[in-house]
């Protein structure tokens, strides 16, 4: 992962303008086809894929996992993010918590932020000592290792996105009613610690981007760009095949056999539009 002079940010491609919504939406609906028929093949081959989502605030985590589920089960593409952990967990060893939500056979499940909090936001924090930090990056890659080795297809992506973006994401969240919830007090403390986080990230990186369980970076400063070329990728890490399917027609409808609606004060709800 190259780095311009400003250590904090991270080189990737350049684009003169932004993706159009007609190209994303047409895009979108033909990648969500795709994930439709990949879910289809993980039920039918029981395949177990667990897939990893990190980045700095604000880089679009949330919308890129949202993008993907949009029109796939909840049941099969399953979303996985913990809260702060109890003080029962915090005795616990640290990845303990993070293993009963591996997947199952027939299961994509979907990490919105993972184990790497320790390697992230609670080392920047000042949430654990850097001996636990240590202790981690040492351990992860051997915990991943055996969780591939168990048939869990293992897929982790970082999204960056540039300071200057960030700044506009987190102060549009200020001003907009649909979104101030994403703005927590850890997300303004987080904000000044931009040069910590990128310390944390590439050291993180040097320890954990392992060839059987690589890092791949998404560039997220074009949200729309950032989810096609994801999604991409995504389908092009797993070695599904379209399943067949039996042509689906609707039967027939049964008879009234004498039934009429009921004369029934039904409370329906006011109609203001």
């Amino acid at each position: 992962m190259s780095r311009t002079a400003d250590e904090g940010k991270t080189n990737g491609p350049k684009h003169a303008q932004k993706v159009d919504n007609k190209t994303y939406l047409k895009e979108l609906a033909r990648l969500h086809a795709e994930l439709v028929k990949l879910q289809e093949w993980v039920v039918k081959s029981g395949a177990k894929v667990c897939v990893i989502f990190e980045g700095r605030d604000g880089a679009g985590k949330g919308g890129t996992i949202k993008a993907i589920t949009e029109r796939v089960s909840p049941r099969i593409f399953r979303v996985v993010a913990l809260p702060a952990p109890t003080e029962r967990e915090k005795s616990q060893m640290y990845i303990q918590r993070y293993l009963p939500h591996l997947p199952a056979a027939g299961e994509i499940i979907l990490f919105d932020r993972s184990w790497y909090n320790r390697a992230g936001v609670e080392r920047v924090m000042g949430f654990c000592t850097n001996d636990q930090v240590q202790e981690f990056l040492r351990v992860v890659p051997l915990v991943e290792h055996a969780v591939i080795q168990s048939g869990v297809i293992l897929i982790k992506y970082w999204l960056e996105v540039s300071p200057e973006e960030q700044t506009r994401r987190l102060e549009s969240r200020m001003h907009d009613e649909r979104k101030i919830w994403k703005l927590s007090p850890m997300d303004l403390e987080s904000y000044r610690h931009w040069y910590d986080y990128s310390r944390a990230r590439d050291e993180m990186f040097v320890m954990t981007d392992t060839e059987f369980a690589p890092w791949h970076v998404v560039v997220s400063n074009d949200k729309k760009r950032a989810r096609l070329n994801l999604i991409t990728h995504l389908l092009s890490q797993i070695p599904y095949q379209a399943v067949p399917r039996e042509k689906v027609s609707l039967p027939p409808r049964q008879k009234s056999r004498g039934y009429e609606d009921p004369d029934y004060p039904y409370k329906y709800v006011p109609e203001k539009f």
